[in-house]
């Protein structure tokens, strides 16, 4: 994906951006931080955040408008130019030491930003295609972070050494601070110049208008309300990010007052530093999640970020050290970044290219609306006098109903990503022949079995459901039925499989993917065992064909029959997938054919 002309320069674009628009709101923080307390602090530290999202309600019909009708480059090039006057502005301000007037400047500074979204993130679809959203999107994530990680310990640490203890209002912490916006300027002078530079990647000039009459009458705002709750995944995917980002903030805006107030912490330092931890592991957290959404995107991560988002949550307020929380928000970060990229991707996936912008615009309004709204029920609640510990403890409820929602809608996949994350902590798979997998129709899927896990290698990078067939026993244990039912799985006993047959087939006609061992049992020695025929009594009825699998090195593995323990390396484990046979195929053959893959692709 790197080698992608325009890749580098884009991304270089989006930390210059975040960074810029993310150091302005820093040094404003911390001047609250460093002249208010209590309540009154984390009013003010809402309103700034409130000022950062209001921009991307009010611009939502004319951003995604933009982002559909003009080249995404060409938006990101004159929002950065915007940038430019914004920063100027701001500085001379902090030399006044006006400091509601550069308070104000959070909201333009905003307003660019609610311009450039749309086009940012539509131009990730544009860029690297269908085939990299999920690296692109983790990427993009990544770069976000980092610029943001870096922004608060760059302008925190540089508030800092300018202040001293050296002022007593806030117009004395901005005159000392001043020159810090050159800084703000000489970024977004960068990022204009990089911005323009930008390949154009629009296929075809779009002759859409806009009508302010419309806009103001809200006509706009209705018509793309129905455009994102169109598709019903992707309007889910925007509520559960909605929900997430609500979370996030309420937690930025509180946890200064937490560290005061309960730790006794007065640095902006220290402060900013563990908030920012969440910053490397976003990073971490979005390339394990674009690994997990290697062949597909993988929604089912965003599950167990969420429940991790929430025990994280739920558990700060018990700590009572630095040190602690710089590890939770460590983990907060992980846990989020597997929320934001499948979802992010998704969204951009499911969107029509003719929408695109609209949609992206959409999913910027809808998180902000509940953001804004979080905000503001904080300053309510720190108003009558609600403590950040309180809030913390609301907050963890809002991300448990957000797993629920999650896990209802995504309870299979999540399973998968479950199963997936587990057995990668020991074993490198790798797939060969991997498009020799229809996209669509029914397909009978016939391998070898080495190991008790086989099932789960097969299933992890096909995003089709498999419909394994499995012992009549072992799917009515009662300890794993309940889950086993939710597999789609087809249950099959030697005594009586006229009846699994007879559902094999249905389901085969009916486009899906029906998998078993012909073996019937786990080879002992990783060798190829006999075929049995049971099979051919599925009929060949249907629209598909037969496709193969060889698995090879899980012999030795704790799963397997014959086990060799290696505690501290993983087993590398490839799968080689041939290509689709004829649907009536003996098994004698099928038996050959598979034997021979390893074989064939290694040659």
């Amino acid at each position: 994906m790197f080698k992608i002309v325009g890749v580098i320069n884009y991304l270089i674009v989006v930390f210059l951006n975040a960074f810029t628009d993310l150091g302005h709101k820093i040094i404003i923080q911390n001047t609250i931080f460093k002249v208010y307390d209590g309540e009154l602090q984390i009013i003010l530290t809402a309103i700034v955040n409130a000022l950062i999202l209001l921009p991307f309600i009010l611009l939502f019909s004319p951003s995604g408008f933009l982002a559909d009708r003009f080249a995404k480059s060409a938006i990101m090039k004159y929002s950065s130019a915007l940038a430019v006057v914004v920063t100027l502005l701001i500085t001379y301000f902090y030399y006044q030491g006006w400091f509601y007037s550069a308070f104000f400047m959070t909201f333009m500074l905003a307003l660019q930003s609610a311009i450039y979204s749309p086009a940012k993130y539509g131009y990730i679809k544009e860029l690297v295609g269908l085939k990299f959203i999920s690296l692109g999107n983790g990427a993009v994530q990544a770069v976000t972070t980092i610029a943001i990680l870096s922004g608060i310990i760059f302008y925190t640490v540089l508030f800092e050494i300018s202040l001293a203890d050296n002022f007593q209002t806030k117009e004395d912490v901005l005159k000392a601070i001043a020159p810090l916006g050159w800084l703000l300027v000489l970024g977004s002078l960068i990022e204009w110049f990089l911005a323009s530079n930008l390949p154009n990647m629009m296929v075809e000039a779009s002759q859409k208008k806009f009508n302010f009459k419309r806009y103001i009458r809200a006509e706009y705002l209705q018509k793309n309300i129905k455009t994102i709750k169109r598709n019903k995944e992707i309007f889910d995917a925007i509520l559960a990010l909605s929900l997430f980002w609500s979370i996030s903030q309420v937690v930025l805006a509180i946890f200064g007052e937490f560290a005061k107030g309960e730790l006794g912490i007065t640095n902006a330092i220290y402060v900013q530093g563990a908030m920012a931890m969440a910053g490397f592991g976003i990073i971490a957290g979005s390339f394990l999640a674009a690994a997990f959404s290697k062949y597909y995107v993988n929604s089912g991560v965003a599950t167990i970020g969420a429940l991790g988002v929430t025990i994280i949550v739920f558990v700060i307020p018990s700590c009572e050290s630095i040190l602690s929380l710089v590890l939770l928000f460590a983990l907060f970060g992980i846990f989020s970044g597997f929320i934001m990229v499948p979802l992010n991707s998704l969204i951009q996936l499911k969107a029509p290219r003719v929408h695109l912008g609209i949609i992206l615009a959409g999913n910027n309004f809808v998180q902000n609306i509940f953001m804004v709204s979080f905000l503001l029920l904080t300053t309510l609640f720190a108003f009558f006098g609600t403590s950040a510990i309180s809030l913390f403890y609301l907050m963890s409820l809002v991300g448990a109903y957000l797993s629920f929602i999650l896990l209802r809608r995504y309870f299979v996949i999540s399973f998968w990503a479950l199963v997936e994350m587990l057995l990668k902590i020991r074993y490198r798979f790798r797939y060969e022949g991997l498009e020799n997998i229809p996209k669509s129709g029914g397909v009978l899927l016939l391998g070898n079995h080495v190991s008790w896990i086989d099932w789960a290698i097969i299933q992890i990078p096909i995003e089709r459901r498999i419909n394994f067939m499995i012992d009549k026993d072992i799917y009515n244990n009662r300890f794993f039925n309940i889950v086993l039912r939710k597999g789609s799985l087809i249950p099959i006993s030697k005594k009586a499989s006229n009846g699994a047959f007879k559902e094999a087939s249905k389901r085969l006609k009916n486009g899906k993917i029906v998998a078993l061992f012909p073996e019937g049992r786990i080879s002992p020695d990783g060798e190829l065992g006999e075929f049995y025929k049971g099979y051919e009594f599925i009929s060949s009825d249907y629209d598909g064909s037969i496709c193969t699998f060889f698995i090879d090195g899980m012999q030795g593995s704790i799963f397997s029959k014959k086990r060799e323990f290696k505690f501290f390396t993983k087993r590398d484990v490839v799968v080689y997938l041939g290509k689709p046979v004829c649907r009536d195929t003996k098994s004698q053959e099928v038996r050959d054919i598979i034997k021979n893959l390893k074989d064939e692709h290694e040659t």
